[in-house]
């Protein structure tokens, strides 16, 4: 942080609780922590204690003397506690501490986040006490069941944990390792092949002095139960192959003479102990890929492909499938030290990004490679870089850089290779940084703003020479005088700055007179502004700042700005950058949590979260930018490197409202979705499954859609709405769907569950009113009602399913049962048998295997049950329930073989099981993971090589169950992650390999 960033961090916060920081106290701050490692947080923990050594409001420097300065405040804090403590408490207090330390090799030690879990050694009472007091005195927090050290600058600081470190330093390292080991193996349901072997279980077996046989030892109790459990299985199992190498020998010894048995023997020796290598291997592997997949999840997804390379298992199926789900980044080598700025060139190939380092880069996204010589800005370290758009005078050909002492630099970079510099550096804003630069729509003006409080406009007639135009514009009213963001409106007319005085303002542009203020400054933000973007539209503005929040608000009216729903909240630092795809639905948000954020703003007044956070850098965030057709982002920061962020084509985010249902047309071709307020069904071309095409027309009903089936031949669409019709589509044309008939009044209430027979003929659907009806479809413009309404559920029918051949239909219920029905065609619909009544709470989707002996059902129990229905009048349950949802399971669906099932739930998953015998079920490697929110409903693709699913995260997926396609997605998207360096760096002990061949 700047100086002045650092003054804004010690007083706006006193000053937001009535309390004054006096100056010389302030300016001894800034002296001591300005270029500190960990000065920050030990700022912030001397700050605390002055607080408490502070008389009446002042915060003064003889209070914060007292409270023992920048360091020893924590170091004084720390032996108050730990001497306070009984010896045995104070040696688990010792054990919980290294637990939250991370050594480095070559590197700072840092914070390890630590599950509570992980802390169950020794006394349970005294582990209590150790952590509330520790908690108390903020030295540790214990967030959502994650303990964590409350100051990395702890490590360096307090000299007692330093020397605890440096004394363990090798052992943590085995520990570290042990402790990530034996979480996979634990969820990998305890499989040998995760197991330690070789040198990795000897080096554990020495740091923790464990035997195999009593798993006992002086240092063995500080391991978990699961640790223990797992280091004392690796040994069992070595000590086992050691008896058998032993008895081979003997045999060898016995045979000697009998050269063939021998030789088959020893190959039978050599080719047990390569497994056992392979197993340790790939062990090895799935653990580091686990370890990283929180920080880094391009790494981890190539990590996964390595492992996938020696093997394939069904955990590696499910962990591909969620990486082909993720927005990977390909990782350039950037700059040395701090990467400050990105922007794409209109071409959509080119990227520009600029560091503290002084250069400007210039980068070939399509070959993720640099292109020609850094540029330089000759006034120092670069604070923004921007192209011109494509319309201006020189088709997006011009590049500038602003920065350091007031420096404005453009390029003609008509030649990528060899830019031309245009003119001198232009001085400016008197010789301050020029931290922000943006070119109006046509191109011929340029906007900066910089450290000296002012916004300037510049003619650019002459690119070789800009004029200023105007008066410089006093953006900000604060001491640091630093306009941080500028940004134009689509029309040109109107531009808007961020300052660090926490205002927005929106300005006129009045030709060649400069700007004019319009309407009064936006202060809704209660830190220092750095970033606004307008939407491609114009009407949306976004901003974000040091208070950690976004904010959007309608800019329809320039001069009267208003907020458009509540702050987004979702990073956990100060926020730097914002930016709108370019159809203007998608945001994406970065910052000081080193993770950049999507947000769908199709309703801008209502933005939804997208995905999971893009994790990868390892420091703050500085700037991100959209490519022109929005497929990729870009994105530098503090960690110098440049990422390119390729969002996956299989995740659908082109909706405004929560999505209810998903079908796919039998014949594989297209895939439909229903969303809820909006009352439509969307098509979409799944012919590539790798790249689902969305049709244009949408099938509209007048309320909320609440199920989605295709009929048999694929040629028609039927959908249930809140508002108790089914709607009938022609879809034989998909780009051109037509209504068939007039809707159907089917229920009193919703219709939250339709299905067509397998012959095409009859239609169910079931109802809020707890019936179950059937339709004659034979003519689709004229449907009628077939026998009698179905009764028996006592509340609403959640879901109807036919079995094979059409003569038996399957309905769940919000009563908690699952019923049977004999619906033969030319029969009176009855009921067969009695309710099936297994699940505790009501039953929310049902579903027969394709050879309609197996149903499966889900509930709001969180399991999943299958019957034996190969017998209407005999149905029993089948094995034992499915369980390992956290939260309902909303849907269930057999894969077109029968051999695996998959199930939605509201704990944001989708889980796969192996059924091909039903009654031993068991899930199938992983749950995939990419929802948000809860999954609403899933469908296999006719030829069982895909799954898809909605969910009410506004966000449709289509996952890939061809694992070799799988890990060709990963390997297109993740360029420059495993490299040499990164490979001996996370698997020292493994030699290289190539993973994805050529990329």
């Amino acid at each position: 942080m700047s100086r002045a960033e650092l003054r804004e961090a010690i007083v706006r916060p006193a000053a937001a609780d009535g309390l004054i920081v006096e100056r010389s106290l302030t300016e001894r701050l800034l002296d001591e922590v300005e270029g500190a490692p960990g000065g920050l947080p030990m700022m912030s923990h001397a700050l605390l204690e002055t607080w408490r050594h502070r008389s009446g409001r002042a915060l003064t420097e003889t209070a914060y003397e007292a409270a023992g300065g920048l360091g020893a405040s924590v170091v004084r804090t720390a032996e108050q506690v730990y001497g306070e403590l009984t010896a045995p408490q104070a040696e688990l207090a010792r054990r919980i501490l290294l637990r939250l330390v991370a050594p480095g090799a070559g590197t700072p030690d840092t914070r390890r986040p630590t599950d509570r879990a992980e802390l169950d050694f020794g006394s349970p009472a005294d582990t209590r006490v150790v952590l509330e007091r520790l908690v108390r005195a903020r030295l540790i927090t214990f967030d959502d069941g994650t303990v964590d050290l409350a100051h990395e600058a702890l490590i360096t600081a307090w000299p007692r944990l330093r020397a605890w470190i440096d004394a363990e330093r090798d052992r943590l390292r085995v520990h570290r390792s042990l402790s990530e080991a034996a979480r996979t193996w634990q969820g990998l349901g305890r499989e040998n092949a995760a197991l330690y072997a070789g040198s990795r279980l000897s080096a554990a077996r020495d740091a923790f002095s464990i035997a195999h046989d009593d798993g006992e030892g002086h240092r063995g109790d500080e391991l978990t139960a699961l640790e223990r459990q797992f280091l004392t299985t690796s040994l069992g199992r070595r000590h086992r192959a050691v008896r058998l190498r032993r008895m081979v020998v003997a045999v060898l010894a016995a045979l000697v003479l009998l050269a063939t048995g021998t030789a088959v023997v020893a190959l039978q020796a050599r080719a047990t102990a390569q497994n056992e290598r392979d197993d340790a291997v790939f062990g090895r592997l799935t653990a580091e890929a686990d370890g990283v997949r929180e920080t880094d999840s391009g790494l981890a997804a190539r990590l996964d492909v390595a492992a996938y390379r020696m093997r394939t298992t069904p955990d590696l199926r499910t962990r591909l499938a969620s990486d082909t789900g993720r927005v990977l980044a390909t990782r350039l080598p950037g700059h040395r030290g701090l990467g400050s700025s990105v922007a794409y060139a209109p071409d959509g190939r080119t990227l520009a990004s600029g560091g503290h380092d002084g250069t400007v880069r210039l980068w070939d996204t399509h070959r993720d490679r640099s292109l020609g010589a850094p540029l330089r800005l000759r006034t120092g370290r670069v604070g923004a870089v921007a192209f011109s758009p494509r319309v201006s005078p020189r088709g997006g050909d011009l590049l500038v850089a602003t920065g350091k002492g007031g420096g404005i630099q453009l390029w003609d970079v008509r030649d990528r290779s060899r830019p031309r510099a245009l003119g001198r550096p232009l001085v400016s804003h008197d010789e301050e940084n020029v931290v922000s630069a943006a070119f109006a729509p046509d191109g011929r003006q340029l906007a900066t703003g910089g450290d000296d409080g002012t916004v300037r406009l510049w003619d650019l007639s002459d690119p070789a020479r800009p004029a200023p135009l105007g008066e410089p514009a006093e953006a900000d009213g604060s001491e640091e005088r630093s306009v941080r963001a500028v940004a134009f409106a689509p029309d040109g007319n109107t531009l808007a700055t961020g300052g660090y005085d926490g205002t927005v303002r929106m300005w006129r542009l009045g030709g060649g007179d400069g700007l004019a203020p319009l309407g009064k400054p936006l202060r809704q933000h209660t830190s220092s502004v750095w970033t606004v973007a307008f939407s491609p539209d114009g009407n949306t503005l976004a901003t974000a700042g040091f208070d950690e929040t976004v904010r959007l608000w309608d800019a329809s009216d320039p001069g009267r700005v208003q907020p458009l729903g509540e702050p987004l909240t979702a990073h956990t630092a100060p926020v730097m950058s914002v930016a709108f795809s370019p159809d203007g639905e998608t945001l994406a948000t970065a910052g000081e949590d080193d993770a950049p954020l999507l947000w769908n703003v199709a309703h801008p007044a209502y933005p939804q979260q997208l995905g999971e956070p893009l994790t990868g850098h390892t420091e703050a965030v500085w700037e991100v930018a959209f490519s022109p057709d929005g497929h990729n982002l870009a994105s530098t920061g503090a960690d110098g490197s440049v990422r390119l962020w390729r969002r996956p084509p299989t995740v659908l985010t082109d909706f405004t409202n929560p999505l209810t249902a998903v079908a796919y047309s039998p014949d594989g071709r297209l895939l439909a979705t229903a969303s809820t307020d909006d009352g439509l069904i969307r098509l979409w071309d799944v012919r590539r499954p790798d790249r689902p095409r969305r049709i244009p027309r949408t099938l509209g009903h007048e309320d909320a859609v609440l199920a989605v089936a295709f009929s048999p031949d694929g040629r028609t669409v039927a959908g249930g709405s809140t508002d108790g019709t089914v709607r009938l589509w022609d879809v034989s044309a998909p780009e051109r769907p037509a209504p068939l008939g007039e809707p159907l009044d089917a229920h009193d209430g919703g219709v939250p569950a339709v299905a067509f027979a397998p012959d095409g003929r009859r239609l169910a659907t079931g109802g809020d009113d707890g019936t179950v009806r059937l339709w004659d479809v034979r003519r689709r413009d004229h449907v009628r009602p077939l026998g009698a309404t179905l009764r028996g559920h006592t509340d609403t029918v959640t879901s109807v399913a036919f079995a094979r051949g059409g003569r038996i239909l399957a309905t769940g219920s919000e009563d908690g049962t699952a019923r049977l029905w004999h619906v033969g065609a030319g029969e009176r619909a009855r009921p067969a048998g009695d309710a099936l009544t297994g699940h505790d709470e009501q039953v929310n989707t049902v579903t027969f295997a394709s050879d309609g002996k197996t149903l499966a059902t889900g509930s709001d129990d969180r399991t999943v049950r299958l019957w034996d229905v190969a017998r209407v009048d005999r149905v029993r349950p089948v094995g034992e329930e499915l369980t390992g949802h956290r939260a309902p399971v909303r849907s269930v669906a057999f894969a077109p073989d029968g051999k695996t099932l998959a199930t939605g739930s509201g704990d944001h998953t989708v889980r796969l099981w192996d059924v091909a015998d039903p009654a031993h079920a068991e899930v199938a490697g992983q749950e995939l993971t990419g929802h948000l929110d809860t999954v609403t409903s899933v469908a296999f693709s006719p030829k069982g090589d895909a799954l898809a699913s909605v969910g009410y995260d506004l966000t449709a997926r289509v996952w890939p169950l061809d694992t070799d396609r799988a890990a060709d997605s990963v390997c297109a998207r993740t360029g420059g992650v495993l490299t040499r360096a990164a490979w001996a760096e996370h698997l020292p002990q493994l030699g290289y390999r190539e993973v994805c061949e050529g990329r």
